[in-house]
């Protein structure tokens, strides 16, 4: 099972058509069938149903796709690995959600190389349940998630916590005198999918099920920015909302009837 036919069996799952997979990958068309067709052989299964007017993955294609993505993964970073032996005494390999690095690790890390520079820094943002399993697949030396972990053979521990708080932009004077839960169901709520336990069951209750949100997003970093723009209002972390207070371009919506639960984040090390 080679590389090269792992790739072109992602790169197939992805394009779902043999001409954009080749045109992606810069190879004949023919060269991609044959690859395809050897890989089916090998395992022996067939892993994309075909018709004329479109490819999908089969059954079992939707199985092995996981198994091919982790194996060019783990290939990736032995390979680094190896490498950065030669001019490295060690590589720390972080994992982390967007929100704990921009809030959290950014100044640690930057400290740590500047104090180390003999040591190499590897980076790697994701969502929470990506993070885990990436750390279990011994890709990274440390995750830090939103979620915890505790499985034998690993040591998870609480991070910082953090408190939920409402926000909008500075210049909206909407509910200067707080917010009823009621209230927060007729406002022009922007929606932040929170991949955290507690705090995403929280948000997801406060609306009815299957409600319809005008704005959604997935990272809340992101979220800032249409939130000093835009008069809506938003759950985000305090520690990701407070310089934007400070410098007055958000303004926290006390909550009136209702409280809001705390963030806790984690780190997981392998004991």
């Amino acid at each position: 099972m080679d590389t090269q036919s792992l790739q072109t069996f992602i790169a197939l799952a992805e394009y779902r058509n043999f001409t954009k997979t080749a045109d992606a990958l810069f190879i004949a068309q023919s060269t991609v069938t044959n690859r395809i067709a050897e890989l089916e052989r090998e395992i022996g299964k067939q892993l994309f149903d075909r018709n004329k007017r479109k490819v999908t993955l089969s059954k079992e294609g939707e199985a092995f796709l996981f198994y091919a993505k982790r194996i060019l993964e783990l290939q990736t970073a032995g390979i680094q690995e190896v490498n950065s032996l030669k001019k490295y005494q060690d590589t720390y390999r972080i994992g982390t959600t967007n929100t704990i690095y921009e809030c959290y690790l950014f100044p640690m890390i930057r400290e740590y190389m500047e104090t180390h520079p003999e040591h190499a820094v590897k980076i790697t943002i994701g969502h929470s349940n990506d993070l885990l399993q990436a750390i279990q697949d011994n890709l990274l030396d440390v995750a830090y998630s939103y979620l915890p972990f505790y499985h034998a053979g690993f040591r998870c521990d609480v991070f910082a916590t953090d408190e939920l708080v409402l926000v909008t932009g500075y210049g909206n004077t909407t509910y200067q005198d707080g917010i009823t839960k009621e209230e927060l169901l007729h406002s022009n709520y922007l929606y932040c999918n929170f991949a955290l336990q507690e705090v995403g069951v929280f948000i997801r209750e406060l609306f009815p099920p299957h409600y319809q949100f005008g704005f959604e997003i997935d990272n809340s970093t992101k979220l800032i920015p249409y939130l000093i723009t835009f008069e809506g209002i938003s759950f985000v972390p305090e520690s990701l909302a407070a310089p934007y207070i400070e410098q007055e371009k958000l303004r926290r919506i006390e909550l009136l009837n209702f409280e809001a639960p705390r963030i806790n984040s984690y780190k997981i090390v392998r004991k």
